[in-house]
């Protein structure tokens, strides 16, 4: 049967100097969005510090601390039940040898047992035992059980991000280790085993390789994976890719490494003007120049020759994976930028006057969503926001905050009060959406459009890969999310 709860003994949480084991946090948080209740365990014996601490770690995780009497195994049965219900597969128990007593007595119940410290393990398994090394192969082994339950017609998806990342997906539902509607299992895999044995359960894999980005080389082509320096974890996945061109990868690194480049988006966008639509208004990328010194000899004619008008907004050529790739600048006056800090190489973009309104677009396989959100105001309540008659460059991280008019509670947007001269033109907008689909091999990736006041035209000013897609309501997102995966996997097993 499919695994339909957890239980983990103290004996697999506890160190022998009564503290939490360092993949105990890992562990839980990957369970507590699982979609599987999940519990902690203890012996009536267990010294109160222990017991305080376990309670303690339930509460934070929100799931259920038992007392697990060997002598009264059916009445602990009974008290799982109740606070359970119906949980639609078995209970995996997992502890150490040292409970070897009650193992019998729950595998004689249904239960499935899990013995953990068994060196050489390696998550092999009997009718009613399955044995494991380490507590990271836990959630590894709640998949490989829940996927033979099922049958081969279940897609197992693997998926490798930050923990802050995986966070936020995983709360939002996401990630379940029992299948989805449409037939997905979410595996959690880890650096910090063999990666090979772990790839070997998936059909999918999901990742955002840019959070493991070390340094990136701009002397070169970001077409090369040469240009990239990712951490050693990383590294071993990429040479697993490699070798393995029949797995599914969403995305695969070569169609991600534009998005990386700021200049390559930008040369992207300008494509945007051949795209034959039946709107009044255009669709566009911003204007733009790319520098390598912001002391350079004819910068304004240069300015002049792009279609640059100042304010413009500064931003650094690398568009993520390092850590000042969001340190970005509005500059007003032509000599403030021999001494801005923004990096280099950087790429001057136009800045538009768009009435405080930024659209987001999120493009999750064949669906595209939008939301509305405030942002930075028109170029003249800037200036004011600047503070003088000479007003000096903003300096902000694009990721922590924006100008806005809240800086200077005395400055007005002039415009912020007013209607949008030109509506948001939906058709527009997806079929840009569509042509960047096609043109960047993404299957799930965001933009931001602004209109500009007075034109109407539509600016595409950022595009990111495999974005959060927050705005958009759980119930609406995550099962496009899965679909999109899904069709990915099928697309890619017609084409083989």
């Amino acid at each position: 049967m499919a695994v339909g709860g957890v239980i983990l003994d103290e004996s697999a949480l506890l160190e022998k100097s009564s503290g939490l084991l360092p993949a105990a946090h890992p562990v839980l948080r990957k369970l507590r969005h699982s979609n599987i209740p999940t519990g902690i365990s203890y012996g009536p014996g267990l010294e109160p510090h222990k017991v305080r601490l376990l309670k303690e770690i339930a509460m934070q995780y929100s799931i259920h601390c038992f007392i697990l009497d060997a002598s009264f195994i059916d009445d602990a049965i009974n008290e799982v039940i109740l606070a359970w219900c119906d949980i639609g597969g078995s209970i995996l128990y997992l502890a150490s040898d040292n409970k070897k007593d009650i193992f019998p007595k729950l595998s004689k119940r249904g239960w499935l047992v899990a013995v953990m410290n068994v060196e050489g393990s390696s998550a092999c398994e009997s009718s009613s035992m399955v044995y494991i090394n380490k507590l990271q192969e836990l959630p590894l082994t709640i998949c490989h059980l829940n996927k033979k339950a099922t049958g081969n017609s279940v897609v197992t998806v693997g998926y490798i991000m930050k923990p802050s990342r995986e966070e936020d997906f995983a709360k939002r539902g996401a990630f379940p280790m029992c299948p989805t509607q449409n037939g997905l299992i979410f595996m959690p895999l880890t650096f910090e085993l063999p990666l090979s044995p772990q790839l070997q359960e998936v059909d999918v894999l999901l990742h955002k390789a840019t959070d493991e980005i070390m340094s990136i080389d701009l002397n070169s082509s970001l077409h090369s994976s040469n240009k990239i320096t990712y951490s050693r974890g990383m590294q071993e996945l990429q040479r697993y890719m490699e070798h393995h061109q029949d797995l599914c990868v969403i995305d695969p690194l070569n169609s991600i490494y534009p998005v990386l480049d700021r200049l390559k988006i930008q040369q992207i966008l300008l494509a945007l003007e051949d795209l034959k639509t039946g709107s009044c208004c255009a669709i566009r990328g911003p204007h733009y120049l790319k520098v390598d010194d912001f002391n350079q000899t004819g910068l304004t004619q240069m300015l002049s020759e792009a279609k640059l008008a100042l304010p413009s907004i500064v931003k650094p050529q690398v568009a993520c994976g390092v850590a000042d790739a969001h340190s970005m600048a509005i500059v007003f006056r032509v000599e403030d930028f021999k001494d801005l800090t923004v990096p280099l190489p950087a790429i001057i973009q136009e800045y538009v006057d768009h009435s405080s309104t930024l659209y987001k677009f999120y493009v999750l396989g064949e669906k595209v969503y939008h939301a509305v959100k405030n942002s930075t105001p028109n170029a003249d309540t800037l200036m004011k926001i600047s503070g003088s008659n000479e007003p000096k460059p903003l300096l902000f991280d694009s990721l922590k905050s924006l100008p806005t008019s809240k800086q200077n509670p005395n400055s007005v947007d002039d415009n912020s009060s007013k209607s949008t001269e030109h509506c948001l033109d939906l058709d527009l907008v997806t079929t840009a959406a569509n042509f960047l689909m096609r043109k960047l091999e993404l299957t799930i990736f965001g933009f931001d459009v602004v209109i500009q006041e007075g034109t109407g035209d539509h600016v595409i000013v950022d595009v990111n890969y495999l974005p959060s897609f927050k705005e958009v309501p759980n119930e609406v997102a995550i099962p496009a999310f899965w679909d999109a995966v899904k069709k990915k996997f099928e697309v890619k097993g017609r084409n083989k």
